[in-house]
């Protein structure tokens, strides 16, 4: 994933972009940016690896460097951005939120035409914002270009621009999957994924951009270049997991959604419940509002048969060996023996992708004493790699613990009865459930339904993507 904010003023934003970007730390965990325009230094750019150090401390005195009445920044899973780009559209800098599926492909068709060249990375591989700009850049203007850009690119694509005149270009990637949001204040305008970043900065919301749509950004004005398409398909991903509690997403709450998630799954199971539960607690801390809303539903005690211990160990990808990162993510979990010994409890998690360190969370439980661990989802099996964006995505389907159980219990021929496997209600769907409980030593494992999903986000279905769990774009 990734994120990115900007603004543009009557005064210096640097400061403005900083907080806005570092905002946005728990949508990538690879690298941050920075790049701003200004009367007296003209374009500056600077870039950190923000694996082993948060955002903010990489980028501490960013302040005493940079300086510019309009800048932009981004949190970026992938490769280093925002870039400053020299091109027949001028000098701009670019910072984009994209999944390129074809990348190979539109890298091929670029090379046999324009005798031009990429800047390779290690691998050979291309870094994707420099090929969104060569797309854009075999157009005449910014908007055709990112149109261009956008119907060339298989998955997704949202970008963000600073022009030399310190007017900032935003649009929203095609089908709407993603947010892009502006503010404003006395002074100029925002734009930024998550909406509570710039709210805590004194900005208020104006307007969130509609699937496509296009719009510049100036301390005066925001005008729209190219106006929104109808059909939307934002991800559903966005309220269950990834989004943060304090945003709205097309006025939707995510920490209200969690809250009415969790109470649906609790309303749709009641009669099946398994009787003796002592308590509810989330798995991890973006399953903590859905086990909440289950806990008010049910009437069930919410209460913490661990905590994590954050002060040290902050993030548990900092080490870069994955045995270091899973003993790391151990190590945080500092247990409540009162809440865990003799106690029957049911954990929320808000998706079981992989399930490794669920795995681990449940020996846990029981290694000090749990009598029994039921687990619940907040949202259904996980049967697809996202080919939207870069969540769930995967070069197997293997990888995904609802697809290797299908696998293992009927091979490729499974594959043909995943709708089956995805209703809990079937043969095939309890004995997915049964297998996977066999495997985590769940005492009972359930799956919030699509269509409980879709109830708790309250958008018409329609413009929702659910396609990694239904395979249905």
């Amino acid at each position: 994933m990734g994120g990115f904010f900007g603004a543009t003023s009557q005064r210096d934003v640097v400061l403005d972009v900083f907080f806005g970007v570092d905002y946005h730390s728990h949508l990538g965990t690879r690298r941050g940016g920075m790049a701003a325009v200004g009367e007296e230094k003209g374009f500056q750019r600077d870039i950190h690896n923000i694996e082993n150090a948060p955002f903010r401390t990489k980028f501490a005195g960013i302040v005493d460097e940079m300086h510019g009445n309009a800048c932009i920044g981004c949190i970026s899973d992938s490769d280093p951005q925002p870039l400053i780009i020299r091109s027949n559209l001028g000098v701009y800098a670019i910072s984009t939120i994209s999944c390129i599926n074809n990348a190979d492909e539109l890298v091929q068709q670029f090379l046999s035409f324009s005798g031009g060249h990429f800047n390779a990375m290690t691998s050979g591989k291309i870094n994707a914002t420099e090929l969104v700009a060569a797309l854009i850049n075999q157009k005449s203007d910014f908007v055709e270009g990112i149109r261009f850009a956008q119907e060339k690119v298989e998955g997704s694509l949202s970008v963000l621009i600073l022009k030399e005149d310190g007017s900032i270009i935003a649009a929203r990637d095609k089908d709407g999957r993603l947010p892009v949001i502006i503010g404003r204040d006395i002074d100029g305008h925002c734009v930024s994924f998550e909406s509570f970043a710039f709210e805590k900065l004194g900005y208020e919301f104006y307007k969130e951009l509609g699937p496509g749509e296009i719009v510049e950004l100036t301390c005066d004005f925001v005008k729209v270049l190219s106006k929104p398409r109808e059909k939307m398909r934002i991800c559903a991903f966005l309220w269950t997991y990834y989004g943060y509690p304090n945003s709205t997403y097309e006025g939707v709450n995510v920490e209200v959604m969690r809250n009415r998630n969790g109470a649906v799954m609790a309303r749709d199971e009641a009669s099946d419940r398994p009787d003796g539960i002592d308590l509810v607690s989330g798995v991890p801390d973006s399953g903590v509002a859905h086990a909440l809303g289950y806990s008010n539903e049910s009437k069930i005690p919410y209460a913490r048969p661990f905590v994590k211990y954050t002060p040290t160990w902050p993030r548990s990808f900092m080490p870069t060996n994955q045995l270091e990162r899973n003993k790391v993510a151990k190590m945080k979990l500092v247990p409540v023996h009162d809440n865990i010994q003799g106690k029957s409890m049911l954990l929320v998690d808000d998706s079981i992708v992989r399930g490794t360190q669920l795995r681990e969370t449940v020996e846990f439980l029981y290694s000090n004493g749990a009598k029994a661990v039921h687990m619940r989802s907040a949202c259904p099996p996980i049967m697809y790699g996202c080919k939207y964006l870069n969540f769930s995505r995967n070069t197997s389907d293997d990888d995904l613990i609802a697809r290797r159980v299908i696998h293992e219990l009927e091979g490729a021929e499974g594959d043909k009865h995943i709708d089956e496997y995805s209703d809990a209600s079937t043969e095939r769907g309890q004995k997915l459930l049964e297998t996977i409980c066999e495997k985590f030593r769940f005492a009972s494992l359930g799956y919030q339904s699509v269509k409980g999903l879709i109830e708790a986000i309250g958008l018409p279905e329609d413009c929702v993507c659910t396609y990694c769990w239904t395979g249905k774009e």
